[in-house]
Formats: C-alpha cells, sequence, structure tokens
C-alpha cells in the first residue's frame, strides 16, 4: 500500500486514479504531469461506475488500494463524481485515499458538495492547456512533497 509520505524521500512514482471521460484531457493532464517533473503511473477510467469498480478491487487486495491520490471530474457518464466520491466517503478502506477534483465546473453549489462529500481538494480545469503544467506542479508541490496523510487501511 502507498502512503504520499513515502514520496518524500524516494523516487518511488506517485500513483494516480485519473477518472476523466474527455480523452482530451486525460492527454493534457498526463502530459502535463510529465512536464511537471515528477514520476507518475496513472491509472485512467472513463466514468464513475469503472472508478468505482477499480477502487473496490484495490480495496479487495490484502495490501489495501495501490494508489496514491485520485483525481476526479464530476461530469461523467453512467455514476457521477458526486456519487464516486459518496461511495468512496462511505467504505473505510476508501476514505483515506486523497481525492482532488478536477473539473470544469466553477458553479459555487458543486464546490461546496464536493467539500460536504470530504473531497480534500477542488481544482478548475484551465481553460489554457499550458496551465494544465502548473496544476501538475501544484499537485507533486503540495500532494507529494508537503503534506502528510494517513496510510490507507489494510
Amino acid at each position: 500500500m502507498n502512503t504520499l509520505v513515502s514520496h518524500q524521500s524516494t523516487s518511488e512514482p506517485v500513483t494516480i486514479l485519473l477518472v476523466e471521460d474527455n480523452p482530451g484531457d486525460v492527454r493534457l493532464i498526463r502530459e502535463a504531469f510529465k512536464s511537471a517533473g515528477f514520476a507518475t503511473t496513472f491509472h485512467t477510467v472513463t466514468d464513475g461506475d469503472a472508478a468505482l469498480e477499480f477502487l473496490r478491487e484495490q480495496a479487495a487486495v490484502e495490501s489495501g488500494p495501490d494508489l496514491d491520490l485520485m483525481l476526479l471530474d464530476l461530469n461523467l457518464p453512467r455514476t457521477s463524481g458526486f456519487d464516486v466520491l459518496e461511495e468512496i466517503k462511505d467504505d473505510p478502506m476508501l476514505a483515506s485515499l486523497p481525492v482532488l477534483v478536477l473539473t470544469s465546473s466553477e458553479a459555487t453549489e458543486d464546490i461546496v458538495r464536493s467539500y460536504e462529500l470530504c473531497a480534500n481538494a477542488y481544482l478548475t480545469k484551465p481553460t489554457d492547456p499550458d496551465e494544465f503544467v502548473d496544476i501538475g506542479r501544484a499537485v507533486e508541490s503540495f500532494w507529494v512533497n508537503e503534506a502528510t496523510l494517513p496510510s490507507l487501511p489494510s
């Protein structure tokens, strides 16, 4: 099981579950994290059902989820990002997984609801593709190098 704390002193890749249905955004996010200059392993799913299935499979492994964080779009086919957040919040095996909402919505009600459902951060997707690199650097700077988070239960 990974913890973000372990990445501060090692070169082990950060393992990210990217839940995004737009192929263009998937490409931009992956390239941005690569351009930001730190090692990542991405698992990408394109809807909320696939995200929950992936998370349940990870939670069923004896060592617990092998993820460091999740980047979650809210506007997904089938099961919404809000429903994914609710499932994570209600599952003791997943509740400590850091979830960063990364979405195009700037609606106050979406921001409030995301935090009510225990999102760890709410990031609005930039309109300029070059600004995705800034998000990659910000995630590395704070979530990988600075934040101390609990281990996921095993």
